[in-house]
C-alpha cells in the first residue's frame, strides 16, 4: 500500500436480477415520479451497461489509476417499495454484492442495502452485512416514504449501525416535498438532491439524534451537500435561539454546537464536486481526515474526478488522507 492508492467510495451498480424484480413492483405513491425516471435510466444506454458491466468499470478504473471502488446499489434502492418486497430484495442484493467483492479482492468493496421501512429487519441486515457478508457500510437514500431517520421508528436501525460500527452513507434522492421542486428540473442533482440530503443531515443534528447515538458515523457526498457554506450561520442562529427565548423557532437543547457534530460524526466525500474552492471550504469545515475521494460513477466521469484530485492544491498528508487513508479508516478497508 502506498500513499498514491486511490479509493472511490460512492460508486453505483445494479444487477439484472434486481432490475427484473424491482421494475415489476408498485411503489409508494409519492415515489412514482422518481421511480419512473430511475427505471428509464436503468433501462437505457449509456447508463444501463455502465451500471451492469463490472469488467468495463475495471477497465476505466485501470486507465485512470483508480485502485478500488466501494459499490452501492443504484439509488433509491429498495426504499420506494413496501416492506414485504423491500426486505428480501435488499438481502438478495447484498448477497450478490458480497459475491462481487469476494470475486474482486482489493478492487471492489460494498455498501449494503437495507429497507428502513422495516426497521427491525434493517437492523438485522446491518449485522448480517458486516459480520456474515463482510460488507463495509450501508447506504440510505435519504427519506423513506417521506420519513427521516431522526424519527423514533428508526431507532433499531441507528442502534444497530452504532453498535456494529457500520458507517451510514446518507445519499440524496428526490425531495419528499416534491411539488416546489417539480418545475424547471429542480428535483434532481441540479438542486433538489443536495437540498434533500442536507435537510436529512440537519434533522439528525438538530433533533438531538446524535446525542443519543454519539458514535454513529455518517457520510455525506458532494462535499457536505452545501452545509459547509452555511455552517457558521447555523451555529450562530442556534446560539441565538438558545439565548433569546421566544425570539426564534424552538430547537432542542443539544450537548454540542451543530458544527461540532459535523466535525465529530460526519465525513464528506468529493463526489461530483470537482472544485478546489469548495474542497478548501470542506477542509476548513471538517479537515482532511474527514474527507474521502468519490466519483459518483457512472453519473460523473472517473477521469475528470481523478484529474481534479491530482491537481488540487493539497499537502502530501491531505492528498493521502483524501485519496485513501480516510476511507480505509472509516470503512475498515
Amino acid at each position: 500500500m502506498t500513499d498514491q492508492r486511490l479509493i472511490a467510495v460512492e460508486e453505483h451498480l445494479t444487477t439484472p436480477a434486481f432490475l427484473q424484480r424491482a421494475h415489476a413492483l408498485d411503489c409508494y405513491p409519492g415515489d412514482r415520479t422518481e421511480v419512473r425516471l430511475t427505471r428509464a435510466v436503468e433501462s437505457e444506454d449509456p447508463t444501463r451497461p455502465q451500471l451492469l458491466d463490472l469488467d468495463a468499470r475495471l477497465a476505466v478504473m485501470d486507465a485512470c489509476g483508480q485502485d478500488m471502488a466501494l459499490l452501492s446499489l443504484n439509488p433509491p434502492g429498495v426504499q420506494p417499495y413496501g416492506p414485504a418486497d423491500a426486505v428480501p430484495l435488499a438481502r438478495d442484493v447484498n448477497d450478490a454484492l458480497a459475491r462481487i467483492v469476494r470475486d474482486h479482492p482489493g478492487r471492489f468493496g460494498g455498501l449494503a442495502t437495507v429497507a428502513p421501512q422495516a426497521p427491525d429487519e434493517a437492523a438485522a441486515e446491518i449485522e448480517r452485512a458486516k459480520h456474515t457478508l463482510g460488507l463495509h457500510g450501508i447506504m440510505i437514500n435519504s427519506h423513506t416514504d417521506g420519513h427521516y431517520l431522526d424519527e423514533p421508528r428508526f431507532a433499531p436501525l441507528l442502534q444497530a449501525a452504532q453498535a456494529h460500527r457500520v458507517p451510514l452513507y446518507l445519499h440524496p434522492r428526490v425531495p419528499s416535498m416534491l411539488a416546489p421542486y417539480a418545475a424547471h428540473g429542480l428535483s434532481g442533482a441540479v438542486w433538489g438532491y443536495a437540498a434533500e440530503a442536507g435537510l436529512h443531515a440537519m434533522r439528525l443534528v438538530m433533533s438531538g439524534t446524535l446525542d443519543r447515538y454519539p458514535d454513529l458515523s455518517i457520510v455525506l457526498g458532494h462535499l457536505g451537500e452545501g452545509i459547509p457554506f452555511h455552517l457558521s450561520r447555523i451555529d450562530n442562529r442556534y446560539a441565538f435561539a438558545r439565548r433569546v427565548s421566544g425570539a426564534a423557532t424552538p430547537t432542542a437543547r443539544l450537548e454540542l454546537t451543530p458544527g461540532e457534530y459535523f466535525r465529530r460524526n460526519f465525513t464528506f466525500t468529493t463526489s461530483g464536486i470537482d472544485d478546489p474552492h469548495v474542497l478548501e471550504l470542506a477542509l476548513r469545515t471538517v479537515g482532511d481526515d474527514h474527507i474521502m475521494f468519490a466519483v459518483d460513477a457512472p453519473y460523473e466521469e472517473t477521469a475528470e474526478a481523478v484529474r481534479f484530485l491530482a491537481a488540487a492544491p493539497l499537502s502530501d498528508t491531505q492528498r493521502a488522507n483524501i485519496s485513501h487513508r480516510t476511507a480505509e479508516r472509516v470503512f475498515g478497508l
